[in-house]
């Protein structure tokens, strides 16, 4: 059997009950399992993740997706999180038995059909991407919601399916393909957002710190402390252990200690293998949170 993983995250962090039925639909699908699902009230902003085959996986990411754009109105969004639509982003993940050339026709399908049936532009990424220019999701997300109007005015950013319109309650969405991701957050205690600013450019790849890593600074105010918000593209060629320590002396160099970190969606089993949980401070952890735990152990190894 064929599996692929997605992770849609949408522009609700806030309203548990928007979020629950977001939730809600994907789970009613037959054949989808709902392995992981949270939300932050600071980047309001919920993330959820599904495997399945991929037929199945459409069908629920549609499913959750079409809920979400009837429940979330981007005209009364306000977050921290860079976004660009009330359904962000849709990434499709090669799990088992298929690759990323399943995992792009399926991102293709999905897209192409959501955008028609519910009019709203969309734009694909990485391994996905039909334009070089969109490969990469910042580039994407640059201007925001907000600026996303007069974005779609330029002809280098009509849509690539769905109406070339902006829609004001919906926004527009980004669908890709690409391998695991782990997306990986570190707060500090400290309050200072100069200080966040500066180790994020410190270990973002873009700015000279480490391959495959993306970073940015946010201010979690609910909390009176800043975070240092990443994703980690490859953690076989930059591991969590190196990018964890860097953090830390970066943060030692400021007089500033590592609060916590946390995980947003799963991780891979292979990725803890230098290092425990104690030891990246990781909260609110349990194997579940581990992929292979919701896959047959017969399955596991392409994961590693």
């Amino acid at each position: 059997m064929k599996i692929i993983e997605c992770v849609p995250n949408f522009s609700e962090g806030r309203d548990k009950d928007k979020v629950a039925s977001i939730v809600e639909a994907a789970s009613g699908v037959s054949g989808v399992k709902v392995i992981d699902f949270s939300m932050d009230s600071d980047h309001n902003r919920s993330v959820l993740t599904i495997i399945g085959t991929p037929e199945d996986v459409e069908r629920g990411a549609a499913a959750a997706c079409d809920r979400a754009l009837k429940l979330i109105d981007m005209r009364k969004h306000s977050g921290i999180h860079p976004r660009i639509g009330a359904v962000d982003v849709v990434p499709f993940v090669p799990i088992r038995g298929a690759d990323m050339k399943e995992a792009v026709e399926a991102a293709h399908r999905f897209g192409r059909a959501f955008g028609e049936r519910n009019n709203i532009p969309v734009y694909f990424y990485g391994e996905a991407a039909l334009d070089p220019k969109r490969r990469e999701l910042s580039d994407i997300r640059r201007g925001g919601y907000e600026g996303l109007s007069e974005k779609m005015k330029d002809p280098l950013w009509i849509p690539d399916a769905g109406p070339a319109i902006f829609s004001p309650r919906g926004g527009a969405v980004s669908v890709g393909a690409r391998n695991p991701l782990i997306a990986f957050n570190i707060n500090l205690d400290t309050n200072d957002l100069d200080v966040a600013k500066t180790i994020a450019k410190s270990v973002r790849y873009s700015s000279g710190g480490l391959k495959y890593v993306k970073a940015i600074s946010i201010p979690l105010k609910s909390r009176h402390i800043v975070q240092v918000s990443m994703n980690l593209a490859n953690y076989k060629e930059t591991s969590v252990k190196k990018v964890f320590d860097t953090v830390k002396e970066k943060a030692s160099e400021h007089g500033v200690e590592i609060l916590e970190s946390e995980l947003i969606g799963l991780i891979p089993e292979a990725a803890l293998e230098d290092v425990t949980t104690d030891y990246l401070k990781l909260s609110d952890f349990s194997p579940e949170r581990i992929i292979e735990t919701h896959l047959p152990r017969s399955i596991d190894t392409h994961l590693k």
